[in-house]
């Protein structure tokens, strides 16, 4: 599995990986977005500010790098920073299809982009996924399974799947949504021919939505590579949106709320990878001091109490505008 190169590694960040949602697309439901990117958001603008992540975050120990079908054009600037680098071979480089997008460079459209998880869509992403990354993707994902999703049972889905696992490409998941413990479960139950199906699993959990963490326990105990999004609760916990028990420890760690945030979840012994979704260097660079700190068990308490119920928190975030 390419999870092993991280394994291996000895970069103190090599489990930090750089999620390219923010910066592949105009528009996203991140808040502080006004802050993090100018106003005029080019093509070039944002393949100029991705290369600038992707150069820090290698540059700082970072080895792997998350993008998607739906993510606008990062698998686009992501092929042409590896383009560029061909000595850079020391990576594990993700992506995800199921979502396809929508919002043709705007920030403001109707529908930033379409869910379906069917052979066909696979069969065409899988395809233009290809002709971007070829033999440099390593993983590739269902973009956001949920427990309803047809991909959880449709038996020539999971025989095309097995066909790419076959021809080299890890197949992994990605969830959302309140019931991600259900989906992960249930995709743990996923065979072809006796043999699992997915080897990877990618959750949202958070200091404010946890719920998965039993699942997500169970999947690591299975044999998958858990990979966690969403540390940052899309900017909820970040700065002086953080509430007030984070940003007290933040404070008595010298450091800021994105680091201690992300660093409970670094502690976590299921978390293989955690994902920064930086905009900025100065982001990524905060992001990173994850690995220093040393929690106390008194630190940690206090910031177990701020977990929210997951319907209100999945419903509090299907409220957040696209800008």
């Amino acid at each position: 599995m390419p999870f092993a190169r991280l394994a291996s590694a000895t970069t103190p960040t090599c489990h930090i990986g750089l999620g390219l949602a923010a910066v592949g697309r105009p528009g996203y439901i991140n808040l502080g977005r006004d802050q993090d990117l100018p106003p005029v958001r080019s093509v070039e603008t944002l393949r100029g500010r991705t290369h600038e992540l992707l150069d820090a975050a290698y540059a700082q120990g970072v080895r792997y790098l998350d993008a998607a079908r739906s993510y606008g054009r990062a698998e686009e600037f992501l092929a042409d920073w590896l383009h560029a680098r061909p000595a850079v071979d020391d990576i594990v480089v993700g992506s995800k299809w199921g979502y396809t997008y929508t919002a043709d460079w705007s920030t403001d459209a109707a529908q930033h982009e379409v869910k379906d998880h069917s052979v066909a869509t696979f069969e065409r992403q899988h395809a233009e996924t290809a002709a971007l990354l070829g033999d440099r993707l390593d993983l590739y994902q269902i973009h956001s399974l949920t427990p309803e999703s047809p991909a959880l049972t449709d038996k020539e889905l999971h025989a095309r799947l097995a066909e790419a696992a076959a021809g080299g490409v890890t197949i992994g998941f990605s969830t959302s949504g309140p019931g991600q413990a259900d989906t992960i479960r249930a995709a743990l139950a996923v065979t072809v021919d006796g043999e699992p199906l997915f080897r990877t699993v990618q959750s949202t959990y958070n200091l404010l939505e946890t719920s998965a963490a039993p699942a997500l326990a169970e999947a690591h105990d299975a044999g998958l590579t858990v990979l966690v999004k969403e540390g940052m609760a899309n900017g909820r916990l970040a700065g002086e949106r953080a509430p007030q028990a984070l940003r007290a420890v933040a404070a008595e760690a010298s450091l800021g709320c994105d680091a201690i945030a992300l660093a409970v979840i670094l502690r976590r012994p299921w978390a293989g990878v955690v994902l920064s979704g930086a905009a900025t260097v100065d982001q990524l660079a905060s992001n990173l001091h994850a690995t220093v700190p040393d929690l106390d068990e008194e630190q940690l308490a206090r910031l177990e109490t701020l977990a929210e119920d997951p319907g209100a928190y999945w419903e509090r975030r299907g409220q957040l505008p696209w800008h």
